[in-house]
């Protein structure tokens, strides 16, 4: 539920620089000693939607200048230091529970994820939703304030990690 979906489109949004670690014991019962910590550039962040490039600069324009104010916030953190899930072997489901600072505001948000994992990597996915003014964050508007968009954003993640 993005920029442009007061007009039929949920946008693509991707980040460019991401990073990140995480710490798990596979095959251990309990996910006691779980951990995991992501950092996202804010204004790596991009409409990644075949859309015209005067429309992705408007994006743009809107998500960095008035909804993330990236000058003031260059980065977005997720940490979570307790996990809760079942599975075994190379395929796990996992509630993290985390805090996310946005806008430089911190605040707790649960993700759950699918996890798979093989020697050498390990890939989760999922969703999550979030309100834009949990962070003091007021929903964009366009056209004189006639079009608002929704305060909760719907969030869907593929993250692969590799062992290092």
């Amino acid at each position: 539920m993005g920029l442009l979906s007061a007009f039929g489109h949920d946008p693509t949004i991707a980040t460019r620089d991401l990073q990140g670690e995480v710490s798990f014991t596979p095959g251990v019962k309990s996910f006691e000693y779980s951990r995991l910590q992501l950092h996202i550039r804010s204004d790596s962040l991009e409409v990644v939607d075949e859309i015209s490039e005067k429309d992705r600069e408007e994006m743009h324009r809107k998500m960095y200048n008035e909804v993330l104010q990236t000058d003031r916030f260059p980065e977005i953190t997720y940490e979570c230091s307790r996990v809760t899930g079942s599975g075994s072997g190379d395929r796990y489901w996992v509630t993290l529970n985390g805090e996310l600072t946005l806008r430089g505001v911190t605040r707790p948000v649960p993700v759950t994820a699918r996890v798979l994992m093989n020697e050498n990597s390990l890939r989760a996915s999922g969703e999550f939703s979030l309100r834009q003014s949990d962070f003091g964050i007021t929903p964009v508007t366009a056209a004189a304030g006639a079009i608002r968009l929704k305060d909760e954003l719907k969030l869907n993640f593929d993250i692969v990690a590799r062992k290092g």
